[in-house]
């Protein structure tokens, strides 16, 4: 059986995703021993050299997002994510956001799961000021939410199920933004996966996850490396200012600014 990482990276006004991709394939493959695909509409062959496989797309606007570290709004071309199953050349997969930090070998725990689909059903602030009860429930009715941050899937009719599912929320999005009340616009992956998951699951919610909570990074807080497996964050904490290490650990950087600045640094 055949299993790799694959990665979306579409480049907006303000990121380079496809570089960001780049450097996590290098940690991937150092720390997973697994292949890395990414998805892409770039060209350059100048920088998609640390692939083992590239696989052209177009991009899909999930509308504009608003970035607090940036402070720009910039076109957010993560609708494409629905495509992961029919897309993937491999029989097991790993759908990792380019954000996503591997800085250890957790995933391969991951990997060794017996289910056909998994993911992450919390995620949690490092700095543990902000308790995410806004991020990890969704809609008026409080939503439970799943993060399509980190996806293990196999081919199967399940996993199948579930990327169906998801592409038809986001085919009728403002029919299911209304039906779950969710505020605003915006199309997001996570609220299209835990939708199908929900409806996958015949609305018992009963879902395989990753047995632990999504480790990340919030954009106000600023991310620097340490070293090639440590990094730290400094913030403020009611007016002080604080900071924190780790090391060897995963972790979502969902401020996509400093994690860039690190990247562009090593190169």
């Amino acid at each position: 059986m055949t299993a790799g990482a694959l990665i979306f990276a579409f480049n907006n006004e303000q990121t380079d995703y496809v570089g960001m991709a780049a450097w996590s394939a290098d940690r991937i493959r150092r720390h997973l021993n697994i292949p890395t695909a990414v998805i892409t509409n770039c060209t350059d062959q100048s920088q998609l050299t640390r692939f083992d496989q590239v696989i052209y797309a177009d991009p899909v606007s999930g509308g504009t997002r608003y970035f607090d570290d940036y402070k720009e709004t910039s076109t957010w071309y993560n609708a494409g994510r629905t495509d992961a199953y029919s897309l993937t050349p491999w029989d097991q997969t790993l759908v990792l956001d380019a954000d996503y930090v591997v800085c250890g070998s957790e995933l391969k725990n991951v990997l060794d799961m017996t289910q056909d689909f998994a993911c992450h059903r919390l995620a949690w602030d490092m700095s543990c000021i902000d308790y995410f009860e806004g991020l990890n429930y969704f809609g008026n009715h409080k939503f439970p939410m799943w993060w399509a941050t980190v996806m293990m899937f196999r081919k199967s009719n399940t996993a199948q199920y579930i990327f169906d599912s998801m592409n038809m929320v986001k085919q009728n999005w403002t029919h299911y933004k209304d039906l779950y009340h969710i505020q605003g616009p915006q199309y997001r992956n996570d609220y299209a996966l835990s939708i199908a998951l929900g409806m996958v699951s015949g609305h018992t919610l009963k879902v395989d996850n990753i047995p632990w909570s999504l480790a990340s990074v919030v954009p106000e807080h600023v991310l620097t490396q340490i070293g090639t497996d440590h990094f730290e964050i400094k913030y403020k904490d009611q007016g002080q200012s604080k900071k924190m290490d780790w090391k060897d650990m995963d972790f979502h950087a969902m401020g996509k600014k400093h994690l860039g600045d690190i990247i562009a640094s090593t190169k």
